[in-house]
């Protein structure tokens, strides 16, 4: 009887290193010579290569090319019977992502295979090793972390700097701090203003950019201006009086997830004596500190505790473009016996030059003039009876109908079921034939071709459910939203007499994205109209049935009416 050859098995091959693991044995090329041989020598064909460099086991999501294996396995016509890691480590250091993405692999039908650990996935006995090895290669993660961070902890007890960018007024020479005497005279400066003068951040930055002081250009600056921040950052850094910090900032987890961190400030840390020379003197950092504590905290409100500057952060300027803020003028009468009512404003931030270009918009814009004149515009568009026919149509049209995108899902997966049953009972045929029949060959040839067909249909099929159903996902959020916006803004207006200013700014914030407005008023019967265009954050349809999320304002004048018309006209 002749032997008859096999359809050769392929293999994807997944490496992986993480930057702290780099070295003989683990190294991304090591790895694949490894995984070659080992492909060779049990006859696999090699058809995709993987790899993420300086990537942490710790998620999948951090993973470039893992994800990438993952969309080909799941849209490849031509699948790997398995994927072959050096060590399952490599696969992963979460248990739980792991064991997810195994079991990605087995719905289509992929195999692991563990190298070094001797760990094949397609018996039960290896499954269950592989539930025990990422286990153990996610506590081996914890303790490399653990271990990595008392190895820090014992630097810095030690007055080693740990690495990272030197701050301003220091360089790195062999790993250690050394002054850089072209930066150091600026942070001498700034202690000295600080603690002979009773400036402000702003005021430092200031005063330091008008007599000339330039910052280098270095790590992620991209300006030799003085920021406010800058100023800041010098000041509270105890790097400078000669210590060494730590545990300024944490990763933490975020609640509520499984594997996403976030770095968060600490109120508290640790300092210890460092090895590096200090810029300042320990009782100037000391003196700065305390000045620090009286003077850093938030500005507690005291005048005025109900009023809110509404459309704070909306309002642009027409000069420059940035976000508007509120201004109060408070004076005291001259009889001692309080104060005049207050007058609010509205002013650029940029007034003030602190870094970069001055904007030259200094008017103090009336809050009582700009916030009735939005308030009446907005309430013309948004009365009760229009408010259903004025968001635009295309959120409600059957283009985004989720019962027709359900019901066309529903046919796909119809026809993917009947797909998959052919091609099982096809496969049940090939089980079932007998290999010393004279037509075996013509007859595998024949039923492997429409097997691959279908699988090819299956793809397809995948490829487009999974099209539809984040179609469905999208336009179901977005038309929710949009429907509970529209609730929003009816009852709202049910009861608008009654909010309070902060609520009413809450309220506008929540459809409106920018105001913009003129920089002269239009003045008519003695009273300033501001705005120039309103931009909403949900497209709006008009009478003539175009829709645009901007809007400009015009005003014209009835002498007989004696009251102001606001026209509002559609812009793409």
């Amino acid at each position: 009887m002749e032997s008859r050859i096999k359809k050769q098995k392929t293999c994807y091959i997944y490496t992986r290193v993480s930057t702290a693991i780099q070295i003989d044995g683990y190294s991304l090329e090591a790895q694949k010579e490894k995984l070659y041989k080992e492909a060779e020598h049990r006859g696999y064909k090699v058809i995709g290569e993987y790899s993420d460099e300086g990537h942490s086991g710790k998620n999948i999501k951090g993973r470039p090319d893992f994800q990438r294996m993952l969309d080909d396995i799941r849209t490849s016509k031509e699948k790997p019977d398995y994927v072959y890691v050096f060590k399952l480590s490599r696969f992963g250091r979460n248990a739980a992502d792991t064991l997810s993405a195994l079991q990605y692999l087995e719905d289509y039908g992929v195999s692991l295979l563990c190298v070094e650990d001797s760990i094949d996935s397609a018996g039960a006995a290896g499954k269950l090793l592989i539930a025990v090895y990422a286990a153990v290669a996610e506590a081996e993660r914890e303790n490399i972390h653990t271990q990595t961070m008392a190895g820090r902890w014992q630097k810095a007890k030690e007055g080693g700097w740990n690495g990272g960018f030197a701050p301003y007024g220091y360089k790195l020479e062999n790993g250690e701090l050394k002054i850089a005497d072209d930066e150091a005279e600026l942070i001498r400066t700034i202690y000295e203003m600080y603690l002979n003068n009773n400036y402000g951040m702003n005021g430092i930055a200031k005063r330091l950019n008008e007599r000339g002081f330039k910052k280098k250009i270095r790590n992620n600056a991209n300006t030799d201006r003085i920021g406010n921040s800058f100023v800041k950052a010098v000041l509270d850094n105890p790097v400078y009086a000669g210590y060494l910090p730590y545990g300024r900032r944490r990763n933490e987890k975020i609640v509520g997830t499984r594997n996403e961190y976030h770095i968060v400030k600490q109120d508290s840390y640790e300092m210890y004596e460092g090895k590096h020379e200090a810029i300042v003197s320990k009782e100037q950092w000391e003196q700065v500190r305390k000045k620090r504590e009286k003077t850093g905290r938030a500005n507690e409100k005291r005048f005025s505790l109900e009023h809110s500057h509404i459309l704070s952060g909306i309002l642009k300027c027409p000069v420059c473009g940035s976000s508007m803020y509120g201004n109060v003028n408070r004076k005291k009468r001259q009889d001692g016996s309080g104060y005049y009512p207050d007058i609010w404003y509205y002013v650029c931030k940029n007034r003030i030059k602190v870094s970069g270009v001055q904007c030259y918009f200094t008017k103090y814009v009336r809050q009582d003039d700009v916030n009735s004149e939005i308030i009446g515009i907005v309430r013309e568009l948004f009365n009760t009876d229009n408010v259903n026919e004025l968001f635009a149509k295309d959120f409600l049209s059957e283009n985004l109908d989720i019962k027709k995108l359900q019901d066309e899902m529903d046919e796909l997966s119809d026809r993917r079921r009947k797909i998959n049953g052919k091609k099982t009972k096809l496969l049940n045929k090939i089980a079932d034939m007998d290999a010393d029949d004279p037509l075996y060959d013509q007859m595998y040839d024949n039923y492997n071709g429409l097997i691959k067909g279908f699988m090819n249909e299956i793809a397809d099929l995948d490829g487009q459910i999974e099209e539809v159903k984040t179609n469905i996902e999208c336009n179901g959020a977005r038309r929710e939203s949009v429907e509970n916006l529209k609730n929003l803004i009816s009852d709202m207006w049910a009861h608008f007499e009654g909010l309070s200013e902060e609520n009413v700014k809450a309220f506008l914030n929540s459809f409106i994205d920018e105001v913009h407005i003129l920089e002269e008023p239009e003045v008519i019967n003695g009273r300033n109209y501001w705005v120039k265009s309103i931009r909403f954050k949900v497209p709006l349809s008009m009478p003539n049935n175009e829709k645009a999320d901007t809007f400009e304002v015009e005003h014209r004048f009835q002498p007989k009416e004696g009251h102001v018309e606001t026209v509002v006209l559609m812009s793409r």
